[in-house]
């Protein structure tokens, strides 16, 4: 749920859609449990100085709460530094046309002015990188050196969280782009079928 280049490259790719209010998930309890489907990615900037390389994720589907087995790999040829804007748009299938969802509660399609400023709040300066980030030696603060960054595989717990009301089942896609002083660093669609209950 929290993001870095692992955040912004690696875990951007599994957590733009989980990035956005994830504060204020944390703040609430559970009272869903929630499976999402046939995961999967690209990126969408082909000439971006940031890009995923790779990302596997299983099992399929991946439940909410549950565990997570990730391995990611990803590459920037500039240092990312504050301020790093995301521009995330999230769009839902409706009777076979996809429409926006606007951004409600920091969460839909939103745009973030500084996720270096949002990685301190949910990762304090001093605080030690969430697993598995602290084992691997990877980042979760600005600045994200130029260079190759990679997950090994490894196992993820995913914490209990509270859906949006809104966030019903369907097929949804996600456009996050990474970008600084208005030039486009990175951009990664990714696409999943959500599956919700009591």
């Amino acid at each position: 749920m929290k993001s870095s280049v692992s955040v912004c490259i690696v875990l951007f790719a599994a957590n733009v859609f989980l990035l956005e209010g994830s504060s204020h998930l944390h703040s609430r309890k559970s009272s869903k449990f929630a499976t999402v489907w046939g995961f999967s990615w690209q990126n969408c900037g082909k000439q971006d100085p940031a890009q995923l390389k790779t990302l596997h994720l299983s099992p399929d589907p991946i439940t909410i709460p549950g565990q997570l087995t990730a391995d990611a790999s990803g590459t920037t040829s500039v240092e990312l530094v504050s301020p790093l804007s995301v521009n995330v748009t999230l769009e839902k299938e409706i009777a076979g046309l996809w429409v926006k969802i606007p951004c409600l509660e920091e969460i839909g399609s939103c745009h973030y002015p500084d996720i270096c400023d949002l990685l301190n709040q949910l990762i304090p300066p001093g605080q030690d990188c969430p697993e598995p980030l602290h084992t691997y030696g990877l980042p979760c603060h600005c600045p994200f050196k130029a260079g190759d960054y990679s997950l090994p595989t490894s196992d993820i717990d995913i914490p209990e969280v509270e859906l949006p009301g809104w966030l019903t089942n369907g097929n949804y896609k996600v456009q996050g782009v990474l970008g600084s002083s208005d030039k486009e660093l990175g951009c990664l669609k990714i696409s999943f079928s959500l599956h919700s209950s009591m």
